[in-house]
């Protein structure tokens, strides 16, 4: 039998944090979503902008998009239906948006006719069915366990090729304390997708509706639209709130804290006391680490360099500006853990070294052992 393919907490959390892939900032990331609806209610409209939009690299409601080629498997409509509406929401339909009016269900021959169309266009970011229905065929059994294998086999394929796919779907009518209880079929749907989009009008024939939002991957939100004339669904009001970019703050005060020294060694609650400590700022013991690895990249812009490793059972941070590199050994202006300071040898002693980083060395008396790097950035 193969063998588990596991990874250590400490190597995990000593790894860059890598940023999450948006095909529409903060709304849509690559994976598996379903946007939900009562029949009528405009989802097809959405549906057909929004794949527009993608291809175009046009934003959506002031949010960038990942350009790439769309395909939009527009099941209960004919080609004839698409081509009039394109021309209410566009323009100019770019090459790079496909439509497809035919195709096969899932567990005969979907996936395999996605995967023809994703390997002849490798830059595709979006792909859109609707409707779910439609892709399960006429006959199915409805069940939690046929939910999430039919949602898997889509999700599989939207996380290998690093793609968002949206499913169009439907609402029951019974109202529900929760709109997300609303989305049709078992748990499992809503279990199986990593975002689900529900759009309810705001009363029949009113063109102004509330799309919410929640998944793993964006925070619970609200967008209030209104269809306008040309049947795009415009934004009046939204409660998401934009934080500060991920890791700014901190690049900023660990910036200050290095301006007048060459290197930070210390734990990450010396480091947390050190940067913020009234805890103004947000940053705590347990998060400027997260943050720190959020930042690898705009850290080495600002000139500094940042390794989380352990040492005699604790946890540190080494801290360096990157001007500050010799050959001959790295001051440290504050050793807050005298079992990791670069150790100045006595007349006659002898000393090993350990590489830090290229062209960085930390002096270590003989026959102290060594330790091995958890992370490096």
């Amino acid at each position: 039998m193969n063998k588990l393919n596991t990874i250590d907490g400490e190597t995990l959390m000593s790894r860059p944090l890598q940023p999450l892939n948006f095909v529409v900032d903060t709304l849509i990331s690559q994976g598996l979503h379903i946007l939900a609806g009562s029949p009528k209610v405009g989802k097809s409209w959405l549906a057909l902008w929004l794949a527009v939009a993608v291809a175009k690299g046009e934003p959506v409601w002031g949010m960038q998009v990942k350009q790439g080629t769309t395909l939009y498997l527009c099941l209960e409509d004919s080609q004839l239906r698409i081509q009039n509406r394109l021309f209410d929401v566009t323009e100019d339909a770019p090459a790079s948006v496909h439509f497809c009016t035919e195709s096969r269900i899932l567990g005969d021959g979907l996936t395999e006719q996605l995967e023809q169309f994703l390997s002849e266009h490798p830059d595709t970011s979006l792909i859109i069915i609707d409707t779910l229905q439609m892709i399960r065929g006429a006959v199915y059994d409805n069940t939690y366990a046929n939910d999430y294998r039919d949602l898997s086999a889509l999700k599989r394929l939207a996380d290998t090729h690093e793609i968002a796919i949206l499913l169009i779907h439907h609402l029951r009518k019974e109202k529900a304390d929760d709109v997300f209880n609303r989305i049709s079929g078992t748990t499992a749907i809503s279990g199986a997708v990593d975002a689900s989009f529900t759009l309810v009008e705001e009363q029949r024939g009113s063109g102004r509706a509330k799309l919410s939002c929640i998944g793993r991957d964006i925070e619970y939100r609200e967008l209030e639209l209104r269809r306008n004339a040309d049947n795009v669904w415009e934004v009046t009001a939204d409660s998401y709130q934009q934080p500060e970019l991920l890791g700014s703050k901190v690049v900023v005060l660990l910036s200050a804290l290095l301006q007048n020294r060459s290197q930070f060694i210390g734990t990450p609650t010396e480091l947390a006391q050190r940067i913020d400590p009234v805890g103004t700022e947000g940053i705590t013991p347990k998060n400027v680490s997260k943050k720190i690895l959020q930042s690898v990249e705009a850290l080495s812009n600002a000139g500094i360099t940042a390794v989380i490793r352990r040492s005699n059972g604790k946890r540190l941070i080494d801290l360096r500006r990157a001007d500050s590199a010799d050959n001959t050994g790295t001051s440290v202006a504050d050793p807050v853990d005298p079992a990791t300071a670069a150790v100045t040898p006595r007349v006659g002693q002898q000393e090993a070294r350990r590489e830090l980083i290229p062209g960085q060395t930390e002096r270590l008396p003989l026959g102290r052992k060594t330790h091995p790097w958890v992370g490096q950035a």
